[in-house]
């Protein structure tokens, strides 16, 4: 990465452009061209840098609930596992983790019995049971950006 994926990365976790050219935008803060954004965030995530771009809502003010899933799945069906998880339009994020739970991952709903359906569909699908469905009791929010300008 140099200075410009930098700076794009910084301009797009907390300032994203909500405009009709958001690219466009960001590139005229940077001195550059929209395609040039483009062609660089397309590459970034290639790379494995970004994941996603998107907007985060808060689930339930919007009328939905969400939990947390927990599931125990054999190294060798983790890529399948991932990817039947990934398939569920509710599934906000997605975490190998280094414990006998070793995937954790978010889901929304709108209500708790669709989520509880889904989580039986997911063990259905890839034959993986016992997945834990930890749902919020209380909730922290915290803001997480990362710096990616230089000193």
């Amino acid at each position: 990465m140099d200075g410009i994926d930098r700076r794009i990365l910084d301009i797009i976790q907390t300032q994203f452009p909500l405009s009709p050219t958001p690219f466009k935008e960001v590139g005229e803060r940077l001195g550059i061209g929209e395609e040039e954004v483009i062609e660089r965030i397309k590459a970034l995530k290639e790379k494995g840098i970004i994941r996603r771009i998107g907007a985060t809502f808060e689930p339930r003010k919007l009328g939905f609930t969400s939990t947390l899933c927990a599931a125990s799945v054999p190294e060798e069906r983790i890529e399948e596992f991932v990817a039947v998880v990934n398939s569920y339009p509710g599934v906000t994020h997605n975490y190998e983790r280094d414990h006998d739970y070793n995937i954790w991952f978010t889901l929304i709903g709108r209500s708790k019995e669709e989520i509880e359906r889904s989580i039986a569909e997911i063990e259905e699908r890839t034959g993986i049971r016992g997945i834990k469905n930890l749902p919020t009791i209380r909730r922290f929010k915290i803001n997480v950006s990362f710096s990616f300008e230089r000193p």
